[in-house]
């Protein structure tokens, strides 16, 4: 088996872990500086042009960093964290960032000084718990049945996106879609967003048309030109199975030597179909939806049965149909019941928008999945809308599951280093300064609200810092002009989940990356591949 290549020299066995780790730190801060710019009501935009020649207009740190393509190992760990920060609270991807990489930017004058990275990874493992415990005790808890409240704190999500002009319209939207696919199993919440709240963007008209439909739309016609296009109450079987004839399963080969013998065969493919069309029309229904294909001869049955037909329907697209039907996907057209068709469905309508054809499925009674119309003027804006929206639906999922929250602005962030700077005083020995280096990265927050919106830095955090030594934790940054505000009165909150997420996986990291004092490479050198 090849060996692996070491990069340093193998003599220099503790010059070698010292320049890992800063080779490590370096490409940290190099990730945290692109997205910097990004946090805030003023962030910046970034343009990424994708292999294929497409662009991507946005400023959400994790788009931006998924986009980015790294040969560095710890690069490539410091883009994982904001997709394990986008997947596990859905927002907060570009803090995390930045405050990883300004955890490691401060501890590294100790690496430089001889501090084993140990004692530093205890010290940040001991800031991490007195965090944490600083969150919980200025976070406070929120009506849910508070309309308004609600409005607010997903306001503050989107505050910082391209959408913010329509905030309110947007915040509206996103709480409308988690109300809607939200269940209630026995006391215990379910709100699965990405299974059962389907985005469909539709390029023209205004954003202010966008909305949630209380049901299904699917980009899909009916097989028949002479079906019904809109049917009440429509009786809904889903398929899982084709309508058509069944095919020898391994290759069938057929050797006909009478001309009797091939109409036969095809009289028997006829009562093959058609016997299935009489299992599925023996239930009666309006509509028949299937994600395999429908053939002529099963359309002419159906369509004598008065039966609407649709055919090729993704997978996910059947789960949501039954969601908000109450009907079950039948695998075999024999094994259909009377209990597998919907009718919690109120409305099924074909329209024509733009040049394509839209099945709707509305008007349902409880329905426990949605579709969410996006309409704007281009793709580019549109995708960007989508990514802001799935941020502000994820905010909404997170406070209906811990109604909680954080000062927003930087107070938080202020609020955890004035403390960890006070707590840092009665610790001994050399710990204390990797422990005071989390109370110092935790200003970066408010920092870079600051210069991203163009005011003076130290004037500005050193008012902030002398707000929070009083006692008052609600004090942050209004990211708009740069100036310290209250954020009770400002009106900027964020759930409690993505703050203490945050500040847990930027610490965790940064010991990660700390702990590691070699870089070894599995790549083969040229020329040993003959060996």
């Amino acid at each position: 088996m090849q060996a692996p290549v070491v990069f340093m020299n193998a003599g220099t066995e503790r010059q070698q872990g010292r320049k890992a780790q800063v080779s490590n730190i370096t490409a940290a801060k190099a990730v945290a500086d692109i997205v910097r710019t990004c946090l805030g009501p003023k962030a910046m935009l970034k343009m990424l042009l994708d292999p294929m020649g497409g662009i991507v207009l946005t400023n959400d740190g994790h788009a931006i960093l998924r986009e980015i393509e790294v040969a560095h190992p710890a690069a490539k760990s410091m883009i994982e964290l904001s997709r394990t920060q986008d997947e596990e609270v859905g927002d907060g991807t570009t803090t995390v960032i930045i405050l990883a990489g300004e955890i490691l930017a401060q501890t590294y004058p100790y690496v430089e000084r001889n501090i084993h990275p140990v004692v530093i990874i205890s010290a940040l493992k001991q800031a991490l718990s007195d965090a944490l415990e600083v969150i919980n005790e200025i976070s406070t808890p929120v009506d849910l049945e508070n309309e308004e409240a609600m409005i607010k704190l997903v306001a503050a999500s989107i505050g910082t996106k391209f959408v913010s002009r329509w905030s309110r319209h947007m915040c509206l939207l996103a709480l409308k879609a988690v109300n809607t696919v939200m269940v209630n199993d026995n006391g215990r919440k379910e709100i699965d967003i990405k299974r059962y709240a389907r985005v469909e963007k539709i390029a023209g008209g205004e954003i202010e048309d966008s909305r949630v439909l209380d049901g299904v739309m699917l980009n899909k016609d009916i097989t028949h030109p002479k079906m019904r296009r809109r049917i009440e109450k429509p009786r809904i079987v889903l398929l899982d199975c084709p309508l058509e004839y069944k095919k020898g399963e391994s290759q069938t080969n057929i050797e006909i030597t009478k001309e009797d013998d091939w109409n036969r065969i095809l009289q028997i493919e006829e009562e093959q179909v058609k016997s299935m069309c009489e299992a599925i029309l023996a239930v009666k229904p309006d509509l028949v939806i299937t994600e395999k294909g429908v053939s002529d001869l099963a359309q002419h049955y159906l369509l004598k049965g008065g039966v609407t037909t649709l055919r090729r329907v993704r997978k996910t697209d059947n789960n949501r149909i039954a969601r908000v039907s109450g009907a079950v996907i039948v695998n075999r057209v024999e094994d259909i019941k009377e209990a597998d068709v919907g009718t919690k469905c109120g409305l099924f309508n074909i329209e024509k928008i733009g040049d394509e054809y839209y099945t709707f499925l509305t008007e349902c009674e409880n329905p426990g999945a949605c579709t969410i119309l996006l309409r704007g003027p281009s793709k580019d804006i549109l995708n960007e809308i989508d990514r802001n929206l799935q941020d502000a639906m994820a905010v909404a999922r997170n406070v209906y599951f811990e109604p909680r929250l954080s000062p927003g602005g930087g107070a938080t962030e202020m609020a955890v280093s004035v403390r960890l700077a006070e707590k840092a005083k009665a610790i001994e020995g050399v710990a204390q300064w990797p422990y005071k280096a989390v109370a110092d990265a935790m200003e970066v927050i408010p920092r870079t609200l600051v210069q991203n919106c163009g005011a003076n830095a130290i004037r500005v955090l050193s008012s902030l810092r002398a707000k929070h030594a009083q006692g008052l934790h609600t004090f942050g940054i209004d990211g708009d002009n740069g100036k310290v505000v209250d954020m009770k009165e400002y009106g900027v909150w964020e759930p409690e989940v993505i703050k203490l997420q945050s500040i847990k996986t930027a610490i965790e990291s940064a010991c990660l990356l700390l702990r590691v004092d070699d870089i070894v490479s599995g790549a083969r050198k040229q020329g040993d591949a003959g060996n």
